[in-house]
């Protein structure tokens, strides 16, 4: 029955989609057909054939030894407060675990990794072959298949760097498909300090959110193109050219890679503390309102309300629903970071295993408020010419990024 809940989630989540698209009467019902059956073959091969899975088993190896360097280095330089022997006996189980100084720094190695992978050519002709199959199956422009392929490994502002020079040209819809690409995906930066907070929780977790990346492709051309439809005859597409990384030697992709990666560990340090903040005081406030239901009103609890029945289209039983509306609303109105810690504090309980990963797809976004201002600051920059189609098209990407990982959610939960 929850399988066919989910079923239920997928069409019902298209149709919201629809609800707040734009010019409803020129989506192509073929067109969404074949995006749906992509989008779901996809995820049938990702997770169910055996030679598949042991490849992402591969990679959930590759990504545990990624973390192990990284506890190797945060060791040598903080000690026991970076994972190293503890010099005393410890007393609670998980006390010792010191989130800035053992799961973070992971972002440096990798944006040093994904620095040196671009300079090596090894990432460009991975991210073109997605490019081509894209294109060749859903009918999207080269151009703005080549930034969703790339939205795979990078955030929602370094893909785009890889079609700068066509951004002014994109239509209208294919400028909402880059939109949406980078809201609906995580950066690779990201992907293994995701991966290591619910290792303990979700078995082979790093190959499930390599997943969520992969699928986040073809779902967030499908949900765009419902939202926006495209009009014109017109693809951006032709001769793409690598992006200049402005590295010189391997060494040099080190550096500028390790540099890279400590101004996002600091964004990332300095809006968890601002942002867990702010949430406090928000409940402060909400705690001098009379009682509902027993207990203190919460942030949390008015958003798990707002997203309980979307949480309950994806299959979710409806009393864990609340639970992981909750979490989605962290991951909407503060970031997917502090959504996944909360997802990792949860006892056995609150969420039964299959409910869990359905909100590792669910969540696995950088569809927030925070993005929106960081994607509109960069495309700006980029096609300064577009500014005024980016700010009217903002608030819609979020929506369209949320129900695109939403949608993957509802398909994972078909197949579980």
């Amino acid at each position: 029955m929850l399988q066919l809940q989910s079923a239920f989630g997928v069409i019902a989540l298209l149709a919201i989609a629809w609800a707040f698209g734009e010019n409803r009467r020129a989506v192509s019902p073929k067109q969404t057909a074949i995006g749906l059956v992509v989008t779901i073959l996809t995820a049938i091969v990702l997770i169910k054939l055996p030679f598949v899975t042991r490849a992402f088993g591969a990679i959930n190896d590759a990504v545990g030894a990624i973390a192990a360097a990284s506890r190797a280095g945060t060791s040598f330089v903080f000690g026991y407060l970076g994972g190293g022997a503890l010099p005393f006996d410890l007393k609670a189980p998980g006390a010792d675990f010191i989130l800035a100084f053992q799961a973070l720094p992971v972002v440096l190695i990798m944006s040093a990794l994904t620095t040196l992978l671009f300079y090596w050519r090894v990432l460009p002709p991975v991210v073109r072959g997605m490019a081509w199959l894209l294109e060749r199956t859903l009918g999207v422009g080269g151009a703005v298949g080549l930034s969703t392929a790339a939205n795979i490994f990078l955030g929602m502002v370094e893909a785009p760097l890889f079609i700068r020079p066509y951004l002014a040209q994109l239509t209208r819809s294919e400028l909402f498909l880059v939109m949406t690409g980078g809201m609906a995906g995580i950066a690779g930066t990201v992907l293994v300090l995701y991966a290591t907070l619910l290792a303990p929780l979700i078995p082979d977790a790093a190959a499930h959110f390599v997943i969520a990346s992969v699928l986040g492709a073809p779902a967030a051309i499908l949900v765009s193109l419902i939202m926006v439809p495209e009009t014109s005859d017109k693809r951006t597409g032709g001769a793409l050219e690598d992006p200049d990384m402005h590295v010189s030697s391997t060494m040099d992709a080190i550096v500028k890679g390790t540099t890279a990666g400590l101004e996002l560990l600091l964004n990332i340090v300095a809006m968890l503390i601002v942002l867990v903040a702010l949430v406090h005081l928000v409940n402060a406030i909400l705690g001098l309102l009379p009682d509902l239901g027993g207990a203190a009103i919460s942030l949390q609890r008015l958003l798990g309300y707002a997203m309980a029945p979307v949480c309950w289209l994806m299959g979710l039983p409806w009393p864990q629903a609340i639970t992981a509306g909750s979490l989605m609303g962290t991951k909407t109105v503060l970031n997917e970071l502090i959504a996944y810690v909360d997802l990792s504090k949860l006892g056995p309980d609150a969420l039964d295993p299959r409910s869990r990963l359905i909100m590792l797809y669910a969540m696995c976004g950088f569809a927030n408020f925070g993005s929106l201002g960081i994607m509109i600051g960069g495309l700006g920059t980029m096609a300064p010419e577009r500014r005024d189609d980016i700010n009217s098209l903002g608030l819609k990407s979020i929506v369209s990024g949320t129900l695109t990982t939403c949608l993957i959610g509802a398909i994972v939960g078909m197949l579980s």
